[in-house]
C-alpha cells in the first residue's frame, strides 16, 4: 500500500453539480439543500401558483420538479383547486 488515496468525487461535489444541471434544466424553479431537515427543497410553479416540495435525495428532487401536483411531499400539502 502507498498511503495514496483513491481519487473519488466527494459527495458534496457531486450533489454541487447536481444541482447545478438542475438550475441549468429549470433555471425559474429555485432549489436548494435544508441543512436542519437534511432534505432537498424547490418551489415550483403549477400554473398560476407555486407549491414547496421537498425530496430526500437530487434524484427525487428532479422528480418533485417534472411532477408537482403529484409529488407528495411535504406530507401536509394539500391540493387546492
Amino acid at each position: 500500500m502507498t498511503g495514496e488515496q483513491p481519487c473519488r468525487v466527494s459527495l458534496s461535489d457531486a450533489d454541487g453539480r447536481l444541482l447545478a444541471l438542475i438550475r441549468q434544466d429549470f433555471p425559474e424553479v429555485p432549489a436548494w439543500y435544508g441543512k436542519r431537515t437534511g432534505t432537498w427543497w424547490a418551489m415550483v410553479p403549477i400554473g398560476p401558483r407555486w407549491r414547496l416540495v421537498e425530496a430526500v435525495d437530487l434524484a427525487e428532487l428532479r422528480g418533485a420538479i417534472l411532477n408537482p401536483a403529484g409529488w407528495p411531499w411535504p406530507r401536509n400539502w394539500v391540493a387546492l383547486p
